[in-house]
Parts: structure tokens; C-alpha cells; sequence
């Protein structure tokens, strides 16, 4: 059996070490992104001790996405995704981001520097998402799909952690939830130095300013945005406020339900999305990305619909629900991703991942703040009805990049 050099010990076969290299970054990335709803999870009782208005306790996630954003489009245009090993890159990231929610745990006691500190933490994912995924495509050429799929599925599970962490044993504790996360991230950011470049890592590359134009000039690659900011038009928006949905949805049929309760119920919807995205990943590689991202939000854009059906429904109806919703939100997430590491300038794929990634970030910003004004008018019940716009428009992008000779490059061959 032919096997590769490792290049960082020169003895195991690649074989066995992209394995442990899947195994430590997902790892480590999924203890890190429990930064992201760390202040989220807590917003009930940070809310209350600061006296913040619905909007107000948006804008604690809201920074976030704002923050990575910023992040992120600094780094695309910096081209720092190609120019850092993204090792250390991530690392450093993490560290900073458990810093601002440490901070805001022992420190802060108004609103206003908590949204500062959540737009730091922000910025610093920014650090953490798009490297991860592009050293993971540095370990995989074959499996490709899989590989990301894992990756985005340990995001998934990292970013409900802090709603499992509130459900035993932090409601009424927010600083359990906050050094909870901050700990974990640190753990994550420490692992991922365990893991050198893989054998398909693209060279680090200079600094060349018109690398973003030639990017978005790029027919194929925008199409797979397309589908891509679809996608984050639904998702973000969904696990902000899956919540206060629930919470809406039990007054009105009088079942009485317990905030720990709630917490694990909004955990079990986010992480379930680990699994949709490993299982999207096996698919993607053998049927085809853009079958399967348009399967998927087509899906999640009827459960955006059935939400208010399904409303004031018992635990037995909502629950079953929220799983298969939860399942297909996220399950075409890495194949955007993986989109873009197959048709982006191999040079640049870690500058291509993070422009993405920013622009679907910034689109959230809007689809969050969006959903309580939509509430405000309909009701909690068909408040979600609105986010079906995006599965739908990114189901047309995928579809036309299907027909594309350029979707040749895709999963090899699978279009």
C-alpha cells in the first residue's frame, strides 16, 4: 500500500495523520466557538440585571457577528489568512477571544462595554472559523467534503455549548456560563498548535492587493456565495432566537416549562447540526455539493414556514420538529465552504473562505435585528416565515452553478 510522507514527521503515512489532524482541529475549534453564544445563553439574566430592552439584548450577539465581520473583511483584504500559519493564527485568536468574555465575566456590569467586548470576541473568531477550515482542505483532498463537514460540525456543537453549560447548572449564573466558555476556548486554542500543515497545504502567499477583486470577479465562486449567504440569511437568525420562540410557544397551550428545560431544548436544535453536516459531507462527496446544499435548504426553508404551524403544538410535536429543522440548517454550511476550496485560486483559498465568511456574517446582523421587529407585527408564531427568502434564493444560486462547466472541479466530478 503506497502511503505519503508526513511533512512535519517524515515516518507516519498521511493516512494516519490526517486523521489525528481532523480529529484535533475539530476538537479544538469546537471548545473555541463556544465563545459565540456564551453572552447569548445568558442574555435572560443579563438582561435583567442591566435592564436591557429586547433590541439591547440583541445587540449582545448582534456585536458578535458585527465583530467578525469587521474581522474578517480586515483579514480578506490584509490577505493575513495566507500570509500566517493558520495554526498560530487560530491560537492567538482563541486566546483573545476567552480574554473579552473572561472580561466581561469578572468585570463588566452595564451593557456597554459588554457589546464593545462581544465585538472584540467577534473579531477574533474571525481569527478562528475561516483558518480552521482552510487547514482542514490542507489535510483532505479526497473526503473533502466529510472532512469540512466534521469541521462545521464541531462549530455547531461548540456554539450551543453555552446553552448545555446554562441547562445544568448556570440559569441564574451567568459568570458559570462565561469562564465556562472563556476555559474552553483556551483548551482549544492551545490544541490546534498541535497540528502542522497537511501535505495539500497551499503555500503561504505575499500580500497582493487586487487578489479580493480577482476573487469576486470569479463567476462560479460567486454563485457558491450565493448559496452561501442564503444559508446565513436563515441559520444565525434561527439559533438566536429558537428561545424566545419556545418560550412563546409553551404560554400559548399553558405547558409548563422549566429554563433549564428551554436551554437544553435550544442546545439539542443547534447541535443536532453537527451531525446534518457530517452526514451532508459523506453525501456531498459521492452525489454531488450543489444536490445536496439545495436538498437541504429546501428543507430547512419549509421548516421556516412550518414553524407556525407547529406553534403552541406539546413537547412531543415540537420537539421532533426542532430536530429534523435543527439537522438541516447547518447540514449544507461546509459545503459553501468546500465550494470555494475547490474553485477559488489555490494561492488565496484561505482569503476566498474568509471573504465568505464575512459577507454572511454581515447579512445575520439584519436577519437577527429583523426577527423581533417581525414578531412585533405577526406574533412569535410566523416570525421565523420571513428567513424562507434566503434557503429559497440560495437553492436558485446552487442550481445554476450546477450547470456551469466550472462545476466539474467540484467534489471531483460530482457536481
Amino acid at each position: 500500500m503506497h502511503t505519503e510522507e508526513n511533512p512535519m514527521t517524515a515516518k507516519r503515512p498521511v493516512t494516519t495523520q490526517k486523521w489525528r489532524a481532523l480529529l484535533l482541529i475539530a476538537v479544538a475549534e469546537l471548545l473555541v466557538m463556544s465563545l459565540w453564544f456564551s453572552v447569548t445563553a445568558s442574555a435572560p439574566e443579563l438582561a435583567m440585571a442591566w435592564n436591557l430592552t429586547p433590541t439591547e439584548t440583541a445587540w449582545l450577539t448582534i456585536a458578535v457577528q458585527l465583530g467578525f465581520v469587521v474581522g474578517a473583511l480586515l483579514s480578506a483584504v490584509l490577505t493575513l489568512p495566507d500570509l500566517v500559519r493558520p495554526r498560530y493564527l487560530v491560537a492567538g485568536s482563541a486566546m483573545l477571544g476567552a480574554g473579552a468574555t473572561a472580561t466581561i465575566a469578572g468585570v463588566v456590569t452595564t451593557p456597554i462595554p459588554a457589546i464593545a467586548l462581544r465585538f472584540v470576541t467577534g473579531m477574533a473568531l474571525a481569527g478562528v472559523y475561516p483558518p480552521g477550515m482552510k487547514m482542514m482542505s490542507g489535510w483532505f483532498r479526497t473526503n473533502r467534503g466529510f472532512a469540512i463537514g466534521v469541521l462545521v460540525g464541531a462549530l455547531t456543537v461548540g456554539s450551543a455549548l453555552p446553552h448545555l453549560i446554562r441547562g445544568i447548572g448556570g440559569v441564574g449564573q451567568p459568570a458559570v456560563v462565561l469562564y465556562g466558555s472563556a476555559g474552553l476556548a483556551v483548551l482549544g486554542g492551545l490544541l490546534v498548535l498541535l497540528v502542522g500543515d497537511g501535505p495539500y497545504q497551499s503555500p503561504t502567499a505575499p500580500f497582493d492587493p487586487r487578489a479580493v477583486r480577482r476573487l469576486l470577479a470569479d463567476r462560479a465562486s460567486l454563485l457558491a456565495n450565493g448559496g452561501y449567504f442564503g444559508h446565513m440569511w436563515e441559520l444565525y437568525a434561527v439559533w438566536t432566537w429558537i428561545p424566545t420562540y419556545l418560550l412563546a410557544s409553551f404560554a400559548v397551550n399553558g405547558t409548563a416549562v422549566s429554563s433549564e428545560l428551554t436551554s437544553i431544548l435550544a442546545f439539542c436544535t443547534i447541535a443536532i447540526g453537527g451531525v446534518g453536516a457530517m452526514a451532508a459531507g459523506v453525501l456531498a462527496d459521492r452525489l454531488g455539493r450543489t444536490a445536496v446544499t439545495s436538498a437541504s435548504m429546501a428543507v430547512s426553508g419549509f421548516a421556516c414556514i412550518s414553524a407556525g404551524v407547529v406553534f403552541g403544538s406539546s413537547l412531543f410535536v415540537i420537539v421532533p420538529f426542532l430536530l429534523v429543522w435543527g439537522f438541516a440548517i447547518v447540514a449544507d454550511s461546509a459545503q459553501f465552504s468546500t465550494c470555494i476550496t475547490e474553485l477559488a485560486e489555490p494561492s488565496y483559498v484561505g482569503t476566498a473562505l474568509t471573504l465568505q465568511t464575512a459577507i454572511g456574517f454581515l447579512l445575520t446582523t439584519v436577519s437577527i435585528q429583523s426577527i423581533p421587529l417581525v414578531a412585533s407585527f405577526v406574533g412569535w408564531r410566523w416570525a421565523f416565515a420571513s428567513l424562507a427568502i434566503g434557503p429559497t434564493l440560495g437553492t436558485l444560486a446552487m442550481l445554476r452553478l450546477r450547470v456551469l462547466p466550472d462545476a466539474e472541479k467540484l467534489a471531483g466530478g460530482n457536481r
